[in-house]
This record gives structure tokens, C-alpha cells and sequence, in this order.
């Protein structure tokens, strides 16, 4: 992989709730990050516009209908649940895990079938313009090693976590842990395994410690996997008061809500991914911002199992990092820009309220919306801080994790400007792309420089 340049208009998603929208050169050095990004029209540009003439180094220039953006990171995916996404929707949480969810997962023991699921899910994520992704596997240590695999053979920044499940009161028998000891001797088996993959010298697909939640364990296992993740130095991702079931759960099992359970077992620190946290108090938000953890906030899934809307705003009030997840197959689409959508629409629900049995005024919960350009922060660098990678913005130092956008694709759901208008802000593009932007307008994906993806137009 060598150095190249590419010139066009470029959305670069600036702070939570700025994107700008400019055309730019941008520099990809041979190691896949940026090494400078500079309006067309600077001296500096020039510069590197005459370097690469220079040194042969190509240059891409993007046509007026086309656009270069950063690449989105989903923050949990499901990857054994990719044959049920938009099944089974209608059922309870508890009744969808015991009926559809189990059973389907506890088929990855059979490597055979596993792979041309993960093979056929990592490219269709990659096709959606997903260059980070973190994924709940099953507790089979040899499908999930495979899909690491395929993550790292295809070019997906992955997480990869093996399924701890032990606990007989949820867990059904055919797809739990034998033992609290089978369960750590091998999550810790599976750590090692995924560092050592030939090829992942760069630490492209990581590992990490996957307590499935609180339901599913015993306070063994839990605090088992607490240590084991400090030993190891490995991320932790779990699920986090996602319904009034799982949360009252909880409560009624340890005395305490998911966060300060978690973090009486020690999973609760920085590089611990939560997904869901619905029912969060001001006071879990308060100790998760303590510990440095993450929000995965799934809309989409949300909607249909958690029986409530993320008070998002008031977790970034509280200073929690928040990105975006997928929920696959919770939530039915791969695409996290569906999801973004998604993130703004329910906001808006919250902040209006949705009963119009109350009166407008005692309907809602105001000041909990969003705007597109804080959608494109969640789907972007948003996901990306929560990981503590340097990726999400075109800036020098960071990953080129990057989707070129083409507005004129066949089959198109994105209107260019008509009537010889030009664009001119960039809140509007931002959501024009997150609302309308579908498989065929996604051209070409890089992540870490690489080419990922590429439709051949």
C-alpha cells in the first residue's frame, strides 16, 4: 500500500455539532494515515498537488456529484444473529432470546455453517460503509476465532468478543458455559488466539472480554472476567439496563442497577462498551462517566425491546462517551447512517413527547433532541473515542477510514442540487446523506488506507 491523494468535496464531522463541508486535498501516507488535509484552494495543497506529480504518487480527483466522508464505526453488532435481521421483532426481549436468539446461536458450534455467515455479514457491513465494527461472537472458540479471521482477511477494524454465559437459571443447556472455569480458561484462550492471527501484527481485529450481561452470569463468572480483562489489558463490551426486564433483573438480583453491579465485579473502566443503558439514572451516568466507559446506543433495537428512548443528551451533559450501534439483529439494518437517522428521529420523540392524550406542553422531555450533525458525530468519531482509536475525522495522525459517496449512483436515493444551485451547507448535506443514503451510493470504502471496498465506478 502506497501513498495517494484525493481531491473533492470532503464532510468532516469537526466537534459534536459542527460538520463542515469543503473541498479539500487530502494525503494518505503508505502506513494508511492522514498526513495532511488542506483546502483546494491554499498554498499547501498546491504543494502536495505538485509533490505527488513529482513523485508519481496518485491523485484522485472526486467528480462533482461525489464526496469523501469519514468511515462509520458500530459499536455492537450481533455477528452470529446476521441470519434472523428483521425477524422475530414482535416477540418480548426475554421470549425473542429464548425462542429465536439461543437457538440460532448455539448452531455457530458448527464452523461450517458459521462461515459463509460471517463471510457474507463482514462484506455487506463494509459495502454499508462500516470500517469499524465491535462484535458479540458465541462461546464456540473456533467459530469466533473464524470470524476474526474473516474480519482481519476482508480488512473490517473489528473487536471481537467470545460469549461468557453461564448461569443455568436464563441460559438454556444446549448453548451455555460448561462452568465458571470453562468460561475464563477460554476467553482467556480465545485473547491470545486473536493477537497471534498472522497478519494482525497491527492489531487491526482485537479481542475482547465479553460477559453477555448480568442475566446471563454468575457473579463468578462476572467478577472472573473482571480480572481477567485487567490481566489481559483487554476491552470489555457488555449489555447495559436495556429493558424494564433485564434492568428490574438486575435490580432484584444484586440490589443495585447494571452499572454499579458491573462495577463491583470490575468491568466497569475505561474501554468498557455498555450497549443500550435506556434506563440509566443520572447517578449510573455519573459513575460511567467516573470510569471512562462507553454508551452503544441502538435506536433502532431500542425501540423494539427497551421500551424507552436513550436520554442521550443528558449522558453527553454528564461527559459519557456515546456512539452508535447496529444491534444486529435487534435492530433490523446493517447500515449505522440508518441508525444515525434513527438516533435524531427518536430524540425528537423524547423531546416532544408521543401521547397526544397530554397536553403539548407536559408531553415531552425538552432539550433531548438532536441535530443531523450530531448524528454524523455518533456515527463517526463518536464511535471511534469510545475505542480510544485515532480515526472518525479527516485530520492529520488519524486513520484514513474513509467512504466515498457518489449522489448520482443508479438506483439513488440522494437528490444532487438542481436548478444550477450548489451546496452550501453543510447541515443540509450531512442530512440528506444520513437520511437518504443507501448501499448504491457508497462507491469505495478504505480503512486504514486499504481499499475495502470498491463498486468499480
Amino acid at each position: 500500500m502506497g501513498q495517494f491523494v484525493i481531491r473533492g468535496q470532503v464532510i468532516n464531522p469537526v466537534t459534536p455539532d459542527q460538520a463542515t463541508l469543503t473541498d479539500c486535498v487530502v494525503h494518505v501516507g503508505a502506513d494508511g494515515r492522514i498526513i495532511a488535509r488542506h483546502a483546494s484552494d491554499s498554498p499547501m495543497a498546491t504543494q502536495i498537488l505538485d509533490h505527488a506529480a513529482r513523485q508519481g504518487i496518485p491523485v484522485r480527483t472526486l467528480s462533482a456529484s461525489q464526496m469523501l466522508m469519514p468511515g462509520f464505526t458500530d459499536l455492537h453488532v450481533h455477528a452470529p444473529q446476521w441470519p434472523q435481521m428483521g425477524r422475530a421483532l414482535d416477540l418480548p426481549l426475554r421470549d425473542w432470546l429464548e425462542q429465536r436468539t439461543f437457538p440460532l446461536e448455539a448452531r455457530f458450534a458448527d464452523p461450517a455453517f458459521a462461515a459463509p455467515v460471517y463471510d457474507e455479514m463482514v462484506r455487506t457491513l463494509l459495502a454499508n460503509g462500516t470500517t469499524t465494527a465491535v462484535f458479540f461472537a458465541t462461546i464456540h472458540e473456533e467459530s469466533s476465532l473464524l470470524l476474526a479471521h474473516t474480519c482481519l482477511r476482508y480488512g473490517l477494524r473489528a473487536f471481537v468478543g467470545l460469549v461468557a454465559m453461564d448461569d443455568p437459571a436464563l441460559c438454556p443447556p444446549p448453548y451455555r458455559n460448561a462452568s465458571m472455569e470453562q468460561a475464563l480458561a477460554a476467553t482467556r484462550r480465545f485473547i491470545h488466539a486473536v493477537r497471534a492471527l498472522p497478519g494482525n501484527e497491527g492489531e487491526l481485529v482485537r479481542p475482547m472480554v465479553t460477559p453477555r450481561f448480568i442475566p446471563a452470569c454468575t457473579d463468578g463468572l462476572l467478577r472472573g472476567l473482571g480480572e481477567l480483562a485487567t490481566e489481559e489489558d483487554c476491552l470489555i463490551q457488555t449489555h447495559c439496563s436495556e429493558s424494564d426486564w433485564e434492568h428490574d433483573h438486575v435490580r432484584q438480583r444484586t440490589g443495585v442497577n447494571d452499572t454499579m453491579a458491573l462495577d463491583r465485579f470490575g468491568l466497569l473502566r475505561r474501554g468498557t462498551v455498555l450497549a443500550h443503558s435506556c434506563h440509566m439514572t443520572a447517578e449510573d451516568m455519573a459513575l460511567v462517566q467516573a470510569r471512562g466507559a462507553a454508551i452503544a446506543h441502538c435506536p433502532l433495537s431500542n425501540a423494539y425491546f427497551a421500551g424507552a428512548v436513550l436520554p442521550l443528551r443528558a449522558a453527553w451533559q454528564a461527559g459519557v462517551h456515546v456512539g452508535l450501534g447496529t444491534d444486529l439483529s435487534g435492530g433490523y439494518s446493517p447500515s449505522v447512517a440508518v441508525n444515525a437517522a434513527m438516533a435524531v428521529t427518536a430524540s425528537r420523540m423524547l423531546d416532544t413527547g408521543t401521547d397526544p392524550a397530554r397536553a403539548a406542553a407536559d408531553r415531552g422531555r425538552p432539550g433531548a433532541r438532536l441535530t443531523f450533525a450530531e448524528g454524523l458525530w455518533l456515527a463517526t468519531r463518536g464511535g471511534t473515542s469510545a475505542l480510544d482509536i485515532a480515526a472518525g475525522q479527516f485530520d492529520a495522525g488519524q486513520a484514513f477510514d474513509a467512504i466515498l459517496i457518489d449522489r448520482t449512483a443508479p438506483g439513488s436515493n440522494i437528490l444532487p442540487p438542481v436548478h444550477g444551485e450548489t451546496d452550501r451547507v453543510a447541515a443540509d448535506v450531512v442530512q440528506q446523506i444520513l437520511c437518504n443514503i443507501g448501499r448504491p451510493n457508497i462507491r469505495t470504502v478504505w480503512v486504514a488506507g486499504r481499499k475495502v471496498h470498491d463498486t468499480g465506478a
